[in-house]
């Protein structure tokens, strides 16, 4: 494979891992901590991670391909090859399964907003359970891309600082 697509695959890996962290990490709450209306931070954090997930989509399905055309008789066996499928598997899980949940959940509790309803109001238990749930599986897909682009630089010849 070119240079040209080992560079894409490099910078794509870069970027997904980067607008996680900066959308999940950082954008997120800071939108909490600075707006007063929590039902607005809550809107606009949902529209970043809606644009989030389809940014995973693409990235991953990139990533997936490459793998597969560079390292098709070998793909399944690397660990690059379920990294990548995982983190889609996490994206897909948590924007076709969860997200309408919520959304369900949020529309029930109209006119008032999720955060608005008393503590003890069953669709704000549902609803929390389901953002932790959420916000587990969008951990647990950072953390796997933390490993991919580690494996990648180490794959490339880079070592660690106190690494053998």
């Amino acid at each position: 494979m070119s240079r040209f697509f080992v560079s894409l695959y490099a910078l794509i890996s870069a970027i997904w891992l980067g607008s996680q962290i900066g959308i999940g990490y950082i954008a997120a709450p800071v939108l909490f901590s600075t707006l007063a209306d929590r039902s607005l931070a809550g809107e606009l954090a949902g529209a970043m991670f809606t644009v989030m997930a389809w940014v995973s989509l693409a990235c991953g399905s990139f990533l997936l391909l490459y793998l597969l055309l560079t390292h098709a008789k070998q793909g399944a066996r690397r660990a690059a090859f379920w990294l990548v499928t995982g983190m889609l598997i996490l994206t897909i899980t948590s924007h076709f399964g969860l997200r309408p949940e919520m959304a369900k959940l949020k529309q029930a509790a109209l006119p008032y907003a999720i955060s608005d309803t008393p503590s003890d109001n069953p669709l704000r238990a549902r609803f929390g359970l389901l953002h932790g749930v959420s916000s587990g599986l969008y951990l647990l897909q950072t953390l796997m891309g933390v490993a991919l682009v580690v494996l990648q630089a180490r794959e490339k010849g880079y070592r660690f600082r106190g690494a053998a």
